[in-house]
């Protein structure tokens, strides 16, 4: 057999675990599409989907109806294959196997693999298990099978949450190292591929007028919403026990915290912008008070489908967070996210430090002065509100914005985020993935809050359907003085 081949360059195999599930559905699939479409992806790959339905091949592309009739779609399609298997069983896994091994013998090498693991997180261990009793994650031909290790052709692909708190946290990277190098590990959190969350960073360390007021002295405070209209749809089953706090405030939230708060990296490189994110992770704490994190539940959530009908599970968190570390020190972070919101909306923003009364103060100054906000979603783009003298002869003063958007100054909205990911993870390239010590840290803060909601004796708070969460998310903020700003 020939030699093995570069990731990032030539042939690849994914295959993807949970492959009828929402994520495989909706954005994995969509997303190595999309690539196809705009040739970015090489002339032969293949992409295996393992699932527990009893599909054919024919089956699992008819499985993408809404793309059946897709010239494009008909041809990316023959390189769609199909496994069938449970995640316990070893049958499937080794029928993977046959497959993996016949497409090296087609290609004529040992052809780079990617195990994708779209499933609950339940799964992970059970997969992880097979993958090593099956010899499936030592590779090619299984030549380090002496060592159990996997070769480094191979690559495993986590999505979130990793684990359900510290500990599991912990016993699942423990798994990770014990089969693979850390080289191949991609832990995913898809935020790290939007546009904006990356713009960020050029943002503030590409133009010399921002770096400079980042710190306490001048930034009053720091807002983010991560707010969506719809309810958890199907996802029941996942999300019932897990909640908002673990599915979107450990991994999302926390990444957009890192790029608002970390400082500047010595240079743009993986170890040290992960080693930035991390060192920003590690010194979030929440607020000493005596209930410093609002929980909510949205009306009508114990009623859907897959839900326990006396279900604790909070759809909504709302809490203020500070960042030890020199620059941000006593600035509070003020963070909510929730489902069932009034509007689809994902944004940060930094409020800086009134100063409009020291000259104008009788004239009238805006309430809130200079606020500089990223707008994740929808409408990626960057909003910067400054205080202007308004037209006539009278000294009047009101809030403008000056604003950018990705399609309206460059034409498009760049990548899809997990288009940017799977391409990342072609080239090896682990920046914007998660570190173990990102991910440590990380579940430190968030085991501390579910060990305190253990000792609260008060239930959680229902919230009506398009709301803005409960109003005890209002209280948390009015009471230092400040209002959301959406």
């Amino acid at each position: 057999m020939a030699t093995s081949i570069l990731p990032g360059t030539s042939p690849f195999i994914m295959a993807i675990f949970g492959a009828t599930g929402d994520l495989a559905q909706n954005k994995l699939i969509p997303a190595l599409f999309s690539l196809y479409k705009n040739k970015s992806l090489p002339e032969d790959f293949f992409i295996i989907g393992f699932s527990r339905r009893e599909f054919t091949k024919e089956a699992f592309h008819d499985y993408f109806q809404e793309q059946k009739n897709n010239k494009a779609w008909k041809e990316f399609s023959s390189h769609l294959l199909y496994q069938s298997g449970s995640f316990e069983d070893e049958k499937g896994y080794k029928e993977l196997d046959k497959k993996l091994l016949q497409i090296d013998k087609q290609i004529g090498a040992c052809v780079t693999r990617f195990f994708y693991l779209a499933t609950p997180p339940d799964h992970y261990q059970t997969i992880l298990n097979n993958l090593v009793s099956t010899k499936l994650s030592e590779g090619c031909g299984h030549p380090s099978a002496s060592s159990g290790q996997a070769n480094s052709w191979t690559r495993i692909i986590i999505e979130k949450p990793f684990g359900k708190d510290l500990e599991t946290a912990r016993n699942l990277d423990k798994k990770l190292a014990e089969i693979f190098e850390e080289k191949q590990i991609f832990r995913v959190d898809h935020y790290l591929g939007k546009e904006t969350v990356q713009n960020m960073l050029a943002f503030r360390f590409a133009n010399g007028i921002f770096e400079p007021v980042w710190n306490k002295n001048l930034i009053d405070h720091v807002q983010i919403t991560w707010a969506e209209e719809s309810g958890i749809g199907k996802r029941g089953k996942f999300f019932d026990g897990v909640g908002i706090l673990r599915d979107v405030f450990q991994n999302h939230l926390m990444q957009l915290i890192a790029a608002v708060a970390m400082e500047q990296p010595k240079s743009f490189t993986k170890e040290d912008l992960r080693g930035a994110r991390a060192n920003v992770i590690g010194a979030i704490t929440y607020a000493n008070e005596e209930k410093p994190i609002v929980k909510g539940q949205y009306k009508g959530y114990r009623s859907e489908k897959d839900v326990s009908p006396d279900s604790k599970t909070e759809t909504f968190i709302a809490t203020k967070l500070f960042i030890n570390t020199p620059k941000l020190e006593g600035v509070p972070f003020y963070v909510r996210a929730g489902k069932k919101m009034k509007k689809n909306l994902v944004e940060i923003s930094v409020v800086f430090i009134q100063t409009c009364h020291i000259l104008f103060k009788e004239y009238g100054c805006p309430e809130i002065g200079n606020v500089l906000t990223f707008r994740i979603q929808p409408n990626e783009g960057i909003d910067l509100r400054f205080i202007a003298k308004t037209p006539g002869s009278k000294l009047s003063l009101q809030p403008v914005n000056m604003k950018f958007g990705y399609k309206d100054d460059f034409g498009t909205s760049g990548l899809e985020a997990y288009e940017k990911v799977l391409l990342d993870i072609f080239a090896g390239d682990q920046m914007l993935f998660n570190r173990s010590d990102e991910l440590e840290s990380s579940w430190e803060l968030i085991t501390g809050i579910l060990d305190k909601w253990k000792q609260e004796k008060d239930g959680i708070q229902v919230y009506s359907q398009g709301a803005w969460g409960p109003g005890e998310a209002n209280e948390l903020i009015e009471k230092d003085g400040r209002k959301w700003l959406v």
